[in-house]
């Protein structure tokens, strides 16, 4: 399955290196909702949860649902700018509904939902089916849903207000020594660009990235089957040190496209038993399987909320999600009359920095 971005112009023209202050501090959240995914960072976000004031720590669960399991499309911005408060203002310029959106969009679980108009703002039919999506992720997801449509000016002063304290809180160091990482990537790409051209940039960016023979596409291995096109804008490409191993894109009608990508390369796989090996790699085989596995990589899901987003019948996502629980490659957790399904990390990791590289990303 891909993701293909239509491009207008000579290539070179089109795509933009920049880095982002608001896109890693995003990525830097997302580390610490699933530590779990980011071993290398995990001593970081103990480290931080730790110092986090109880406030400040209460708001980042109940807004997690923005950078958890896909990240709302306003926190990868296609127009970075030089500071974190410069790019907040271009957020509080983005209209109500436009944010509502796009914050439900990623609350609900999954950037495969969409809020055709009228918008959950206007039309109650929109508002419900809003809820009920949000409903199915939890309380927490629920309750801020609820607040976002109810008081979006409120809910919108309170995220930003949130970000804004976790840049005094450990943004601002982070941000100090990522910075120079980011710049290095940056400088790289652009020369990559200048003398080799813009394919061996992409290349350089991630082996799941090519441009067609023609030039006039960008085709990314992703999990969505969709295409997209820059609307006679740049496609912006945001290194990221925190956001390893994901490649995240921001692909909405109405946004520009943008890929965020991470600087560093994937470790060596640990080695495994040829028994678990052909266990795991069988489990694997049946393409329904494979799909699910990636799915529940951007995180937890119930059976019911995976037989919504690929049209199968809940019996039929339970035989294969058992497939997969007695290969080792998924956790599961009971809350309350729901069970949620996870990926287990270190099991497909064992299994090889490709598959982790295409599970995660």
């Amino acid at each position: 399955m891909t993701l293909r971005i239509d491009i207008d112009g000579p290539p070179a023209e089109r795509l933009r290196f920049a880095a982002s202050p608001l896109a890693e501090l995003t990525a830097m959240l997302h580390v610490l909702a699933e530590p779990a995914h980011h071993p290398r960072h995990a001593d970081w976000a103990g480290d931080v949860w730790a110092g986090l004031r109880p406030e400040l720590a209460e708001r980042l669960r109940e807004a997690e649902f923005l950078w958890r399991s896909s990240r709302a499309d306003f926190l990868v911005p296609a127009r970075p700018r030089r500071t974190l408060a410069e790019e907040l203002d271009d957020v509080d310029r983005i209209d109500d509904e436009t944010y509502v959106t796009s914050a439900l969009i990623t609350t609900c679980g999954s950037d495969r939902v969409h809020f055709a108009a009228p918008s959950p703002l206007a039309d109650a039919t929109a508002r419900e089916r809003a809820l009920n999506l949000a409903q199915a992720r939890g309380a927490l997801q629920e309750a801020f849903a609820e607040r976002l449509l109810a008081d979006p000016a409120a809910v919108r002063q309170r995220v930003r207000h949130t970000l804004e304290q976790c840049a005094e809180a450990f943004f601002d160091t982070a941000w100090t020594g990522v910075a120079v990482q980011l710049a290095t990537d940056l400088r790289l790409k652009n020369d990559l660009m200048k003398r080799r051209g813009i394919e061996a940039a992409l290349a350089s960016v991630s082996s799941a990235i090519t441009l067609t023979p023609d030039g006039n596409r960008i085709i990314v291995d992703k999990l969505q089957d969709k295409a997209t096109s820059a609307h006679g804008a740049r496609v912006t490409f945001l290194p990221s040190v925190f956001g390893r191993p994901h490649l995240v894109m921001v692909h909405a009608p109405g946004w520009q496209p943008v890929v965020q990508y991470p600087v560093a390369e994937a470790g060596p796989a640990e080695p495994v038993s040829l028994k678990t090996v052909t266990l795991r790699l069988e489990a694997l085989s049946h393409p329904v399987r494979l799909r699910l596995l990636r799915t529940l990589a951007r995180g937890p899901h119930t059976t019911g909320e995976l037989a919504n987003a690929w049209e199968l019948s809940p019996p039929e996502v339970s035989r294969h999600l058992a497939v997969l629980r007695r290969a080792g490659l998924l956790t599961a957790r009971r809350q309350g009359r729901y069970v949620r399904y996870s990926l287990n990390l270190s099991n497909v990791t064992a299994l090889g920095g490709d598959l982790l590289a295409a599970v995660l990303r």
